[in-house]
């Protein structure tokens, strides 16, 4: 069953291992690993980590010849946002990784294969798997098949920014403190809530986002606030 699995994956990403054991590897969870000693000889963190670097360098190759006048902190911050937990753990759903991992029966419980960490460390374990397999030019050509469209959307948007870390560094640096989102208002139906959040600053309101999720109403709250302050 594993095997078709694998063959399955293996067309999604439009690449076959030679070594099978590899994909295995990065599909597989310390919890399976250690619940399954007799099944696994080893667990997907090791490729997660390299996995992690390769993408790193594939992204920052890839800014570094989109444009010469990319300036450092530009890109610095574009790849910053591009291989965060929430952009990798959409991608890993766009490949349906979720239902190929190996996990111990605890995360299979408690909804393991659609939580966004263990997506996000699967993917990278199996960009750095390819890497082993099947060398530099063959994860390079997966990974820009995979996150090209995004960044040359968000350069093209300048949509990249981390409004609320930024934030949070600026107030830290300038009022020791850090700042408080608070949820003032919630309207309409359950599925299509509209969300009012406020962020303050030492007790003083600095912006306000208004959205479709919290998270989004966050990040627009944090982006009037770097406004405010810059003023």
């Amino acid at each position: 069953m594993f095997g078709h699995d694998i063959s399955s994956l293996e067309k999604t990403l439009g690449y076959s291992f030679r070594n099978k054991k590899i994909l295995r590897e990065a599909l597989t969870h310390r919890s399976f690993y250690h619940e399954n000693p007799d099944k696994a000889d080893a667990y997907n963190e090791r490729l997660e980590f390299l996995g992690d670097s390769v993408l790193g360098f594939v992204v920052v190759e890839y800014l570094f010849l989109y444009d010469s006048q990319l300036a450092e902190s530009v890109m610095a911050k574009a790849k910053s946002y591009l291989v965060k937990e929430a952009i990798l753990s959409e991608i890993a759903g766009t490949l349906f990784l979720g239902k190929y991992l190996r996990l111990g029966k605890g995360e299979e419980a408690t909804g393991g294969r659609m939580k966004k960490s263990l997506l996000a460390d699967a993917i990278e374990a199996v960009l750095g798997a390819v890497y082993l397999d099947g060398g530099y030019g063959r994860a390079r050509e997966l990974i820009l098949r995979l996150f090209k469209e995004r960044i040359d959307t968000i350069l093209g948007s300048g949509k990249f920014h981390d409004f609320k870390t930024e934030l949070q560094e600026m107030t830290q640096f300038l009022f020791n403190t850090f700042p408080e989102y608070r949820t003032t208002k919630q309207e309409g139906e359950e599925h299509k809530k509209i969300f009012t959040v406020e962020v303050y600053i030492g007790g003083e309101k600095f912006g306000t986002g208004v959205a479709k999720s919290k998270k989004e109403a966050e990040t627009l709250a944090a982006q009037e606030a770097l406004d405010e302050i810059g003023q």
